[in-house]
């Protein structure tokens, strides 16, 4: 394609949008065979070749900041490559680390980053900042980024960018623990990190809408299981109140569930937990109420973002957020019986309150 010539044009001679073109130059959705017609007229009239990104060219997925058999983030590129295997692209898989205060003139990266006749663009995941995606925008390298874990202040409405929903997501679960009855419900994370603060935000929502105080326990680390651990440790050892917990993700619940154990307490007799992200919840005992964040679809609509992007790189900025589904588990328990059960009609004082809960 013609540094000047871009699927707009293809599209305004055909007499069709750009998106059709765009779906039939990716083979992302079917067309009609008249309007197929149109559009491979107008693109040899136009000396555009729409079978350009069909070629073997690699997709880079960088994964930045991030251990490289990241749970999440190996579902992110699984997802990445089952699109772009079905339309024969190759993925080159690039671990990446750098520091987000180092100005983005001094970023020192790969020369293989620049050579466009082997990566045509790249899905940046991991954990990035604002100064990646301005180098990467202004060595005009074509990227889309998964913006749940962008840290700081950055420039999201110019860039194509793929969320999942995990405010929403968090709001939907901290309602489900709130309809068992939970008022002593407490997140545990570290809100130093963008993800778990987004998630905080639909816990906070959720928790303020109904009268109650958010609880928040931190520890400053970004490991799970030891990060869960820490910081339910400093809940119990304070007494605090206690019937349920949100852990930030489902490897921090692993820390969460470990804490808990050791300090004598059931899960869900005693407490309730629940996840997020949907990784490993359940292979947990019990297995783990969570949100299912969807990281293969995420995944698939980075891609292809990406090649829309590498087709016609006049589209304005793509913004897609992906929906997240409650999926309950054994993990949690209502703090109520159910209308005519055996547990209704014994006295209340058998009945064994929350940790640390005042009646």
């Amino acid at each position: 394609m013609g540094s000047k010539t871009t699927l707009r044009d293809v599209a305004r001679v055909a007499g069709v949008s750009p998106a059709t073109v765009t779906r039939l130059a990716t083979g992302t959705y079917r067309v009609s065979p008249a309007v197929a017609e149109r559009v491979r007229n107008a693109a040899a009239k136009l000396g555009v070749d729409l079978q350009r990104t069909k070629k073997a060219i690699a997709i880079g997925f960088l994964l930045s900041n991030r251990e490289m058999l990241h749970p999440f983030h190996s579902r992110i590129l699984a997802g990445v490559e089952a699109y772009c295997a079905a339309r024969e692209h190759y993925v080159l898989f690039l671990p990446y680390r750098y520091l987000f205060n180092t100005p983005w003139g001094e970023l020192h990266v790969p020369q293989v980053w620049r050579r466009r006749d082997i990566v045509c663009g790249f899905i940046v995941a991991g954990v990035n900042s604002q100064n990646l995606l301005e180098l990467l925008s202004h060595e005009e390298i074509p990227f889309a980024v998964l913006g749940n874990n962008v840290t700081g202040e950055w420039r999201h409405e110019e860039y194509d960018v793929v969320y999942f929903d995990d405010i929403e997501g968090s709001y939907e679960v901290t309602r489900y623990l709130q309809m068992l009855g939970h008022r002593d419900i407490w997140f545990v994370a570290n809100c130093q990190l963008s993800w778990f603060a987004r998630r905080y935000e639909g816990y906070r929502r959720a928790m303020l809408e109904v009268g109650l105080t958010p609880r928040l326990s931190e520890t400053d680390s970004d490991k799970g299981a030891e990060l869960g651990y820490l910081a339910t440790k400093s809940v119990l050892a304070r007494g605090e109140p206690v019937s349920a917990i949100f852990a930030g993700d489902d490897p921090t619940a692993q820390g969460v569930y470990k804490a808990l154990d050791g300090h004598g307490l059931r899960i869900p007799e005693d407490v309730s937990v629940v996840g997020f992200s949907d990784v490993e919840g359940e292979l947990l005992h019990p297995p783990l109420t969570t949100v299912r964040a969807f990281p293969e679809q995420v995944g698939k609509h980075l891609a292809q973002q990406l090649l829309n992007r590498v087709l016609d790189p006049d589209l304005a900025p793509q913004h897609y957020t992906m929906p997240t589904q409650l999926v309950v588990r054994a993990s949690c328990r209502p703090l109520f019986p159910a209308p005519g059960s055996q547990d209704e009609a014994r006295p209340q004082a058998n009945k064994r309150e929350a940790v640390g809960s005042s009646p």
